[in-house]
């Protein structure tokens, strides 16, 4: 029988209980029918190389020495970035504390959804090689951006793009081998310049393609806060390190541009770097650019059909612009931790590793009980210490990661209790801050159970109306000793589909991927609540009739809950309410009518 724990007190006798390990004690064995599939498993018993320090004992002992409100209190007023890592937030009472960390928690937001408005003014400068054989490539850039602009206006109306464009060719081509537009908001102006651009010259294979990258990065006029160069290519730089083809220029650019000081000069000015893929000739050159930068997106151009390509190039120039704002907006305009992201993802394993080989790993896992009543869920005490429920846990990690987003790493996991093993994924925040970890991880168990408490409240409507459902995975906390014998805090969830894993929505109010049932959920979400919170950063997988979704953000009047991702009152006004355009769904749903900002009844 596996061993079952739960804080919560379920009777007069564990009323009685003191301490937390007393009630652990009490409801040992009790609480046996919920688990990530809603069935029991069996622990298996230890072997030789298994890590196990988080017994019941030692869990109870830190769950009762932690004081979580004044914890998530100090790690708000840390995260506000207002304060020294040697500075502490002291106050003679609970109040007192609340009310300083409120104030500097509402200066931070402030300052936030500022940087948010500027990230949503976005230079975007099309690179591209303008050589014999790259003719359909300038009708297509051509061709495409007032339809990226209407769909941009369609569904992120608060960005305000100028675009820009540089063409290259090759150094015999001597007297109008780099040519460039500036950034114009006159989209027409775009259209008609590149009308001129006419394809010819090239000579050898390989082409100047350190030169127009140079000189879009040096001479374009760059102001605003997102910054996205769009490369668009058939052909590899000068040099034996990028080809082994035919070179007129085997020891590279003559006039001394490399991929290094190009690349340097790309990220000082904090531009974002993208590359739309015509062919396999470009492949060492991208190794060696993600070497200097970090993991970049790619796209597909590949591909000769003229209308596929325009909407090739859309879904590229599109994404770009999306992905970018995102991006920003999240980390800021200073892109110098991003590429540092970038980097890391090239230290990253995708592959799932001998789960023979991993030692056995003994934790516990925690969850809350799924909620029943919107007044528990507005209720902040309802999340705290003796609402948790927790059991003992069996598993094996992949020794490392296999991605990473803004926040967290994730790794490979296998549930060695349930038979057969079952595969999950363990994630990590990167940043805990100087404060106690595990009540983050408190925090982001309470998020995914407030998200799954809606999505099935919006799925027993969905279902009557016939629409895809919204749900979210089952997300738990794990506590577990590590080779090293520290304690380590995870959250652990089911590992999704081999499926194309997607970011709809963020919580800075872009929508990088619109699924007009997923805009009806956020809605939903905020009117459920009664403009209580909204639910939004969706991301996950699509499948045929529903969404599978992770790592949701919450908006909530109430700043002092679900951490800094949550850009309260403000962030519900200006980055839900100001953005969002009903749709069918919205209507189908009966959901109040949202324009301007404001919320009215649907008539």
């Amino acid at each position: 029988m596996s061993k079952w724990f739960c804080l919560k007190k379920k009777s007069k006798k564990r009323a009685k209980a003191k301490s937390t390990e007393e009630r652990l004690k009490l409801c040992a064995d009790e609480i046996n029918t919920f688990s990530f599939e809603e069935k029991p498993i069996n622990i298996k018993v230890k072997d030789s190389n298994t890590i196990s320090t988080s017994n019941p004992s030692s869990f109870a002992s830190d769950l009762e020495k932690l004081n979580l409100t004044e914890e998530r209190l100090k790690r708000y007023a840390y995260e506000a970035d207002t304060l020294s890592s040697d500075t502490t937030v002291t106050s003679n009472t609970e109040n007192e504390l609340r009310t300083k960390v409120t104030f500097l928690r509402e200066k931070a937001i402030s300052k936030t959804l500022n940087s948010i408005k500027l990230s949503m003014k976005v230079d975007l400068c099309f690179v591209l090689d303008c050589t014999n054989s790259m003719g359909p490539y300038i009708d297509a850039a051509r061709d495409c951006i007032l339809q990226v602009i209407n769909y941009i206006k369609h569904t992120n109306p608060s960005i305000e793009l100028r675009v820009g464009f540089c063409g290259y060719r090759d150094h015999i081509d001597r007297h109008d081998h780099l040519k460039s537009l500036d950034f114009t908001d006159q989209y027409e102006k775009f259209t008609t310049y590149l009308q001129s651009v006419l394809p010819y010259g090239g000579g050898d294979t390989p082409e100047d393609v350190l030169g127009g990258l140079n000189e879009a990065i040096t001479k374009m006029k760059w102001k605003n806060g997102t910054r996205v160069l769009l490369h668009i290519g058939d052909s590899p730089p000068h040099g034996k390190k990028f080809t082994d083809m035919i070179d007129d220029y085997p020891k590279g650019d003559p006039y001394g541009l490399t991929a290094e000081n190009v690349l340097k000069k790309l990220q000082s000015k904090n531009i974002l770097y993208f590359f739309g893929r015509i062919n396999y000739t470009t492949e060492t050159k991208l190794q060696i650019f993600r070497g200097i930068i970090g993991e970049f997106p790619v796209f597909d151009l590949i591909g000769g059909d003229p209308i596929k390509l325009i909407e090739k190039f859309i879904k590229a120039t599109s994404t770009s612009i999306t992905y970018a704002v995102s991006m920003t907006s999240t980390i800021g305009s200073d892109t110098k931790y991003m590429y540092s992201l970038q980097r890391k993802k090239l230290d990253m394993n995708p592959n799932e590793p001998d789960w023979i080989i991993l030692p056995l790993q003994e934790g516990i896992v925690m969850w809350y009980p799924n909620l029943d009543t919107l007044k528990k869920l507005k209720d902040p005490n309802y999340f705290n210490k003796s609402n948790l429920f927790s059991r003992s846990f069996s598993f094996k990690i992949a020794s490392q990661p296999f991605s990473a987003g803004v926040e967290r790493y994730a790794y490979f996991a296998l549930d060695i209790g349930s038979c057969p093993a079952k595969k999950m994924v363990i994630k990590e925040f990167l940043h805990v801050g100087r404060n106690n970890s595990f009540e983050k991880y408190i925090e982001a168990i309470e998020i995914s159970t407030i998200a799954s408490f809606l999505s099935t409240e919006f799925n027993l409507i969905a279902e009557r109306k016939d629409l895809s459902k919204v749900k979210f995975l089952n997300v738990k906390l794990l506590r577990c000793g590590t080779i090293d014998f520290s304690i380590r805090y995870y959250t652990i969830e089911p590992k999704l589909h081999n499926m194309e894993y997607k970011r709809f929505n963020a919580n800075t109010g872009v929508i990088t991927e619109l699924r007009p049932i997923l805009e009806a959920f956020v809605h939903f979400t905020y009117e459920y609540t009664k403009g209580y919170l909204v639910v939004c950063d969706l991301q996950g997988i699509e499948l045929t009739n529903e969404f599978l979704l992770t790592d949701p953000a919450i908006h909530c009047i109430d700043s002092l809950r679900f951490g800094s991702t949550n850009f309260g009152k403000e962030g519900i006004n200006q980055l839900f309410l100001a953005n969002h355009k009903c749709n069918d769904i919205c209507k189908q749903l009966k959901l109040k009518h949202i324009n301007d900002g404001l919320s009215e009844d649907v008539a």
